[in-house]
């Protein structure tokens, strides 16, 4: 059924009797018709299949990987820690964070004004895990038409087999993908064995459950609902096309007009073009679309209507391409540029962001030091005369190894710290350290004099911090 409303000229001056045409009833608020996706094997297909395997591969694997007795990448909420790739983050670095996230808009900006949706149909996680568990539907419950058969066919016990089968498999995988994502905030070997013992903590079963119950409902139930009505990419993508953009496209050129033939007949003789009509694009396709139709908001680059338009042509001898990437300006017969203004500014930005995360993580420091001075008195005089301030040393350790620093200070003559001078500080921790320290009164030049506190661990890397402050003492004679 067409989704366009069809719309006829009618004079209101001629005869009703001459509109012969009637016009169509179209249910804009039907309800859904269940795809049914044939399977395709192709080119793009396979290089589907590598990027999902990696894709899965990395998200189910790096969750047990460790680093230095440190989980790879372990998002540590309770302690606000951050641990990826052998780096501790803490949220005093949440601009890397906010620049991580540019990078990835304008990343995917840059991406869809040179190739449409390939993110879409290569690496998105809707796709990536509603294609696994259509895989395993194909694999339970036979082809396209067997599939198609099986759901018109009466209740029966091999039928509730097969679906039993198919949506234990699916919950199996849905349960891992839960696991896998809490794992990431909840260390995967202790969560592991917390869930099946019964020793986990309320949240962390809830999670686990939000996840399954979220990815067996979006890529078991809903799959291209998703895309089509849930993903706000899908509607502002067509900010960023234009002319120039590569698309998957049917060029109406070549194909048109369509028309089944026998193999040997030459299109040209019989007065059709090279589609043969046959539908493989639209039996194929995950969202239900007829790419022939044009460009469509629907569409997610997947690209499986070329491999089955593609074997087509080999079957016929006819030369593949007739469904392709290509953009408006080559099916028009124009040329296309690569680079223009809007790609050259996504890329820019692009650029310049990438540079200024590496530049910030490459010149991050190990640790840092602040010195709060204790506001509650000014100064105070202590049995030996000397003048007394007191102060909070706070110390950030954001190494991966434990770190011991010797405190020092410097700045008026004879300055010395009374206190603790020596700190044990672990990985991640976040050390405050009352510290007081004085001065003899002859060595004040002012009420409120310049000090720098330092900081240094000789453990493994030198770490040298240092830090100014201010000394407050009475007016000198």
């Amino acid at each position: 059924m067409s989704k366009e409303i069809p719309v006829h000229q009618v004079d209101p001056n001629s005869d009703p009797s001459n509109n012969k045409k009637k016009s169509e009833t179209v249910d804009l608020y039907e309800s859904r018709q269940k795809i049914y996706v044939k399977e395709i094997k192709g080119f793009f297909q396979r290089i589907r299949n590598v990027s999902l395997t990696l894709l899965m591969g990395m998200y189910f694997l790096f969750v047990w990987l460790t680093l230095d007795g440190q989980p790879l990448i372990h998002f540590d909420l309770p302690a606000r820690e951050f641990h990826l790739y052998g780096m501790t983050f803490f949220p005093k670095d949440f601009f890397l964070l906010s620049g991580m996230l540019i990078i990835c808009a304008f990343g995917l900006f840059f991406i869809t004004t040179l190739f449409g949706r390939v993110w879409c149909g290569y690496t998105c996680p809707q796709t990536v895990w509603t294609f696994i568990f259509m895989w395993i539907e194909e694999k339970v419950e036979g082809n396209r038409n067997k599939r198609i058969k099986l759901d018109k066919a009466p209740n029966s016990s091999a039928k509730l087999a097969k679906k039993s089968i198919k949506h234990a498999l699916w919950l199996f995988v849905a349960l891992a993908t839960g696991l896998t994502f809490v794992g990431y905030f909840y260390p995967i070997r202790e969560l592991i064995a917390d869930i099946f013992t019964l020793n986990a903590n309320g949240w962390a079963y809830f999670w686990v459950g939000f996840f399954t119950v979220a990815t067996y409902l979006n890529a078991g139930w809903l799959r291209e609902q998703v895309c089509l009505y849930m993903c706000p990419y899908a509607r502002f993508q067509s900010v960023m096309f234009d002319p120039n953009t590569r698309i998957v496209s049917y060029d109406p050129n070549r194909g048109e007009p369509r028309g089944s033939r026998k193999k040997s007949a030459k299109p040209s003789e019989i007065g059709l073009g090279d589609c043969i009509d046959c539908g493989q694009c639209v039996q194929v396709c995950p969202t239900g679309i007829d790419i022939r139709d044009g460009l469509q908001y629907e569409c997610i680059g997947c690209a499986l209507c070329i491999d089955a338009c593609d074997e087509v042509m080999e079957k016929m001898d006819y030369p593949k391409g007739l469904i392709r990437y290509t953009t408006e300006n080559e099916l028009e017969g124009k040329t296309s540029k690569l680079l223009r203004p809007r790609t050259f500014g996504y890329g820019a930005v692009l650029a310049l962001m990438i540079g200024a995360v590496i530049f910030t993580i490459a010149t991050r420091v190990p640790a840092k030091m602040d010195v709060l001075r204790d506001r509650g008195a000014l100064f105070s005089f202590n049995g030996e005369g000397r003048v007394e301030n007191s102060y909070t040393v706070k110390i950030q350790n954001m190494s991966e190894v434990p770190q011991t620093f010797t405190l020092s200070v410097e700045g008026l003559d004879d300055i010395r710290i009374l206190t603790t001078t020596t700190v044990n500080v672990s990985s991640g921790e976040n050390l405050s350290l009352p510290t007081v320290v004085d001065v003899p009164p002859e060595s004040l030049e002012d009420t409120n004099n310049e000090i720098r506190f330092h900081a240094e661990s000789g453990g493994g890397e030198a770490i040298r911090l240092e830090t100014e402050s201010r000394f407050v003492g009475p007016r000198p004679r």
